[in-house]
């Protein structure tokens, strides 16, 4: 399915299920512990709730947050912006593009550039190898004529009014070359929507950046719960809608008056990863989202071993057979878990070789 058909599909579901749904609305704070305020085209709205759930996304840190430094022309977007333009708008990008960043969503935006007519000549990435899996990779080479420059960054944006070149950086020998473009799309380096959460003053997690969950989605406000990429950058949006259906599960149970399980264990990111989701697990709860951990890892390791410990000791070690690789979500399952202590303190999940 197209994206647009996909959405069309889960738009028409919902309302088929006796949902409402207020476009161009915008949440602006809360009024209460699940009370939010709105703002819409017919003006503001005060909407009481016994449940909430935050599904706000993530998004693309746009240049000024990248801090690339340079002038300030007209070329240059983030991969939403491309495609709303092209997509959307039916506008016109340039003629030749460098995409920085070389992810999923890159070859996304690659697809969206020549849709528009407009050839990408290069993509950019800071690591060893592209962030892309290789079915990706390979055949997006050869359909676009693409090169990727790994261990490279772009270093500076070059032109005014329009987009003429930019400088794109090898980190590992300090060379730094002119590559002549139109268009610089900025993909990936993905960052939670998470200012609702943060107005809330609910917990947020340093590495994803996103709310604090347990396997159940709940946040540690009661009655307030997240789930899809608002938790953690980012997964496909077919999987943030598996995670709707497994949140639903839990509002259910807390609009039942189930009661939150006593007691938590911590889990923390241990070396290579960076971040670990959910954030904590409950004696008495159902298996996180799909039955799995998701970790983001900045190394590379073919065939992880990954490696629970907690108080000092190894609780688990299981051989994965798919790779951590950065820039794209990694799954562990849940069953590394099964003999942790409830009372044990912080559990630590990492890998190695």
């Amino acid at each position: 399915m197209s994206g647009p058909a996909y959405a069309r599909t889960l738009a028409e579901r919902a309302r088929a299920a006796g949902a409402t749904i207020r476009t161009n609305a915008t949440v602006t704070g809360w009024a209460g512990d699940r009370v939010i305020e709105a703002t819409t085209p017919q003006g503001r709205i005060r909407v009481e709730a016994r449940a909430v759930v935050l599904a706000t996304g993530a998004r693309e840190r746009p240049r000024s947050a990248r801090l690339i430094p340079g002038d300030r022309p007209r070329g240059v977007y983030t991969t939403g912006h491309l495609q709303n333009l092209v997509h959307l708008r039916h506008g016109g990008v340039g003629r030749r593009a460098v995409v920085a960043g070389a992810e999923p969503v890159s070859w996304s935006a690659a697809l969206t550039l020549r849709e528009a007519g407009c050839r990408t000549v290069l993509m950019t990435t800071e690591y060893p190898r592209p962030e892309a899996p290789f079915l990706f990779t390979v055949p997006g080479r050869i359909f676009f004529g693409t090169r990727v420059a790994t261990r490279t960054r772009v270093s500076r944006i070059i032109g005014r009014p329009r987009l003429r070149a930019v400088e794109v950086e090898n980190l590992d020998t300090g060379e730094r070359r002119i590559v002549a473009c139109d268009t610089l799309v900025l993909t990936g380096d993905w960052v939670p929507d998470h200012e609702l959460a943060r107005l809330g003053g609910i917990a947020l997690d340093p590495g994803t950046k996103g709310p604090v969950v347990d396997g159940a989605l709940r946040t540690d406000r009661p009655g307030v719960f997240a789930a899809g990429n608002v938790l953690h950058p980012v997964d496909t949006a077919d999987v943030a809608a598996l995670d709707g259906a497994h949140v639903a599960r839990s509002v259910l149970a807390w609009l039942r008056g189930r009661d939150t399980p006593a007691g938590q264990v911590p889990l923390v990111a241990g070396a290579p990863f960076r971040w670990v989701s959910p954030e904590v697990v409950r004696p008495g709860d159902p298996a996180p989202p799909r039955g799995h951990l998701l970790l983001w890892s900045d190394r590379y390791i073919p065939f992880p071993r990954i490696v629970v410990r907690q108080g000092g000791r190894v609780v688990a070690r299981r051989r994965l057979w798919w790779p951590t690789a950065p820039g794209r979500v990694f799954r562990v399952p849940a069953g590394v878990l099964a003999r942790i202590d409830p009372e044990g303190g912080p559990v630590t999940v990492g890998a190695e070789p």
